[in-house]
């Protein structure tokens, strides 16, 4: 199957993936932290044909799909009306934010999911990142670094604005959550993992492998498309868990993010959650990469986890319904 490949989905070279956090604690895992390596072939040149997705009347052209500052949306009627910093970016550096987090902000691997996270928690994330306190354990992370330019280039009432659109959309169950010992070989393709050779498998070691359901309408931007994350054989019943304390390994989850991890006040939701971004969070936090409000509150929660804990938190708050 030919993919199709925008500005961030472009098929690269495979990449052999470490079986665990890369053997270093001061090496994130590059299976959460997809890196596209530096030989990766630009985007073939659009052909001018138009198309399609299943459930959709709308058609777009390659150039269309990947245009940052105006992204496409298959399925308008799937959500509200897109505010202004949602459906239109203001050049040169400040993108759509429905270009990244899809119009109903339900988020791919590489980035966050928004879709009905506390407006005011959103706000402070973009404040974060403009001010420099929130960065990645990865400085090649293009997605975080395009983040932090969108932070500093927007202003305080588009932030507001695309912070109570993202924060009323509801959460829908987008990525399903499976125990495995095999996995398929993946490389990286446009921030995320995707299928290396059709049929081959190895082992999953002390990962999670999270990747398109269908790559195809993923590289479209289909919002209806979602994710298969594979995860060790155990992980869920680990992750609960630790979630409830770990016997004194952590501090239970539910006293923050509610009793069903679903959020409470400010503090966001942690149900159905990309595990490879809960991961990278962890990470962060451990490492004391991401800081700002709040951040004090996790420090006694990460500072002893493990790197297998950290794969069965983010294992079974990804199986959690949203």
């Amino acid at each position: 199957m030919r993919a199709f490949v925008g500005v961030l989905t472009v098929a690269v070279a495979t990449v052999v993936l470490a079986a665990g956090f890369a053997g270093a604690a001061d090496v994130p895992p590059p299976w959460a932290f997809a890196v596209n390596p530096p030989d990766t072939p630009k985007p073939p040149p659009d052909d001018g044909v138009l198309r399609h997705v299943p459930g959709s009347d709308v058609t777009y052209t390659l150039t269309q799909v990947r245009d940052l500052f105006s992204p496409p949306d298959w399925h308008p009627d799937d959500h509200p009306p897109m505010p202004d910093p949602v459906a239109r970016g203001k050049k040169p550096n400040v993108f759509a934010c429905g270009y990244c987090h899809l119009p109903n902000g339900l988020g791919r691997p590489e980035n966050s999911s928004l879709a009905g996270l506390p407006a005011a928690y959103i706000v402070q994330q973009v404040a974060d990142f403009k001010s420099g306190v929130r960065k990645s354990s990865e400085p090649a992370s293009l997605p975080v670094n395009f983040m932090i330019a969108v932070a500093k280039g927007s202003s305080e009432e588009d932030v507001k604005i695309a912070a109570e659109y993202f924060s009323a959309l509801p959460r829908k169950q987008w990525i399903r959550v499976v125990e495995a010992d095999t996995v398929p070989k993946t490389r990286v393709a446009g921030w995320m993992l995707v299928e290396a050779q059709p049929g081959a498998t190895e082992p999953i070691g002390q990962r999670i492998i999270e990747m398109p359901e269908n790559l195809e309408r993923t590289e479209l931007r289909d919002s209806a498309s979602g994710f298969i994350a594979y995860v060790p054989v155990g992980s869920i019943a680990k992750g609960e868990a630790l979630i409830a304390g770990g016997n004194g390994k952590t501090v239970a989850c539910a006293i923050c993010h509610g009793q069903d991890l679903r959020g409470l006040g400010p503090i966001p939701g942690l149900a159905g959650r990309s595990p490879s971004y809960i991961v990278r969070q962890l990470y962060d936090l451990q490492h004391g990469v991401r800081k700002g409000p709040w951040t004090d509150l996790m420090k006694p929660v990460v500072s002893q986890l493990s790197d297998e804990d950290i794969v069965s938190i983010a294992a079974y708050t990804a199986s959690r319904a949203p």
